[in-house]
């Protein structure tokens, strides 16, 4: 991990003699871009970037994801296209079309990584570079992606279960919201490791808030000795919240994830902690490595995943990242 971080700072700052302010083919258009960015030099790359994610747009971690991707576009002057869709046979399609443009590298999240095996393939065949984001580093390897941009899932659970076991939790309920999501496993898997333990999982709809806040309440209600809550996206977070209260539960609630509702309810003690993986990065570095890929065919990380996370925001640090969350880069 230390290597690999290191290849990242000098990547990043190797990119400082390429980079500009802005590109020339649609002004500025609202990203978010980090204080002094846009005191870089005329960029020097050109090109065309997709970015397809397993996201509907509106989320509001995928949304800062979106912002870093197309801050960096400006940044270095290249043009960056931005997709989500949750559904996986939609997400290859959206990769598909990326190939047929003949764009100059893929960004991707693989939540569902057999469904997207074929299309991911394509590109490669295509002589596309791709990086994977977020989920299915397990897998980006194999399918020919150059590198895999997120942070171990495993080790992000085990982190926050370690984390509640310290508060007294021994009875865990960690909710899941999208089925077939393999990182949410993952994350679930590590964290009954961190706990050690008992960990019960209970499936919502991250589209329906209102019943997954119906469903922990009922859970909670139903198993008194159920002291703990790992939620696994911000907004579950909030119901999971809510569910606690109306529940008359005393249950801690630990999260992963940012949104500004969450880092307000860890500054007024209604959440543990949120886990970050920096979703930020998981935008701004892989257009990073797919313009140094074109200008120079670099590849980073030496075979090995780029991690940017977990961290983790508590009571102690929630102020200050609540002034970054404003500005939609965390």
């Amino acid at each position: 991990m230390k290597r690999t971080t290191g290849l990242v700072v000098a990547a990043v700052l190797g990119l400082s003699t390429l980079a500009g302010c802005s590109s020339g083919r649609g002004g500025d258009q609202g990203a978010t871009v980090p204080a002094g960015a846009a005191n870089a030099a005329a960029p020097a790359a050109e090109g065309t970037f997709a970015v397809i994610t397993h996201a509907s747009a509106g989320d509001a971690f995928w949304d800062v994801v979106k912002n870093g991707a197309e801050a960096a576009g400006k940044r270095y002057g290249v043009t960056v296209t931005y997709q989500g869709d949750g559904d996986p046979a939609r997400q290859s399609q959206l990769i598909d079309q990326a190939v047929s443009q003949k764009v100059d590298g893929i960004v991707v999240s693989m939540a569902n990584p057999d469904a997207l095996k074929e299309a991911v393939g394509k590109a490669v065949a295509a002589r596309i570079p791709v990086i994977t984001i977020n989920s299915g580093g397990d897998f980006s390897r194999e399918f020919g992606a150059i590198t895999h941009v997120g942070q171990s899932e495993d080790v992000a659970g085990r982190g926050a279960g370690e984390k509640l076991k310290a508060e007294g939790v021994t009875k865990l309920l960690c909710v899941i919201h999208e089925a077939g999501n393999v990182g949410l496993d993952q994350r679930c898997n590590g964290a009954t490791k961190g706990l050690g333990g008992t960990v019960e999982r209970l499936q919502v709809d991250v589209g329906n808030l209102a019943d997954a806040t119906s469903k922990i309440k009922a859970r909670l209600q139903s198993d008194p000795s159920l002291n703990g809550v790992l939620t696994l996206n911000p907004a579950v977070a909030v119901a999971a919240r809510d569910a606690i209260a109306d529940a008359g539960s005393a249950a801690k609630l630990g999260t992963f994830d940012l949104s500004a509702d969450v880092v307000a309810a860890i500054r007024d003690g209604e959440v543990l902690f949120a886990v970050d993986q920096q979703q930020y990065l998981q935008g701004w570095l892989p257009i990073t490595f797919l313009v140094l890929y074109k200008e120079n065919l670099n590849t980073v990380g030496g075979g090995l995943p780029v991690n940017t996370g977990p961290g983790f925001v508590t009571k102690d640090n929630a102020e200050q990242v609540a002034k970054l969350a404003e500005n939609g880069t965390r």
